[in-house]
């Protein structure tokens, strides 16, 4: 009976690519649980281990797969951070007038918010973290208010929305569009886009130009 070639015969050792994507896999559920239980339970109430056991694994294996506890807090909020750092990027470029771009990114804000991740950046307070744990979370949301601003000072200068003080208008903003990720419930009869689409409209009316 003929030999085959190595070529025919399956290895049964996983290739680079298969055990990235694993160890991808599950750190994105370790973060997942911990965020999700962050946001439900608190930061100092929950443990690692409680974590760890809601998965059925060791708290071991998340510090191989993300850190200590501050760093995968710190994980969690530089995760819903970036998708607005993002949006507002791509706010900057979109066509149409000032409202037109700072509408498009206030209602990504809504959604984000409302993500997992983007509600822990919104219930976790500084003092929860190191003090340089603190300072880089404060820079991250520092770069989204600075957005915001630049985005509501376009506006004001094409006059699309009515003359404001920019910063009490960001502040406002950003305090009407963080309030979901507290109150809102996934598992609501509401979607997460009809909620932004509502939230923004309501406040987008508030900044029309005065005749």
């Amino acid at each position: 009976m003929p030999i085959g070639s190595a070529s025919e015969i399956p290895s049964p050792f996983r290739t680079r690519e298969e055990k990235i994507r694993d160890r991808e896999e599950k750190r994105e559920a370790v973060l997942r649980a911990a965020v999700r239980m962050f946001n439900a339970r608190g930061y100092h109430a929950t443990s690692l281990d409680d974590v760890a056991a809601s998965l059925g694994i060791s708290k071991p294996t998340i510090y191989h797969y993300l850190g200590n506890k501050e760093q995968v807090l710190i994980e969690c909020v530089t995760r819903g951070l970036e998708p607005l750092r993002l949006a507002a990027e791509a706010a900057k470029s979109e066509p149409g007038s000032g409202l037109d771009r700072l509408r498009k990114f206030l209602r990504h804000y809504a959604q984000i918010n409302m993500d997992d991740f983007g509600r822990c950046v919104v219930r976790t307070g500084d003092e929860s973290l190191s003090r340089e744990g603190a300072a880089l979370f404060r820079a991250g949301k520092r770069d989204i208010d600075l957005a915001l601003r630049g985005l509501i000072a376009d506006a004001v200068a094409d006059g699309s929305i009515a003359p404001v003080d920019v910063k009490m208008a960001a502040f406002a903003l950003a305090g009407a569009l963080n309030w979901p990720a507290r109150w809102h419930d996934p598992a609501g009869p509401m979607a997460v886009d009809a909620i932004a689409d509502s939230l923004v409209q309501i406040l987008i009316g508030g900044l029309a130009p005065r005749p």
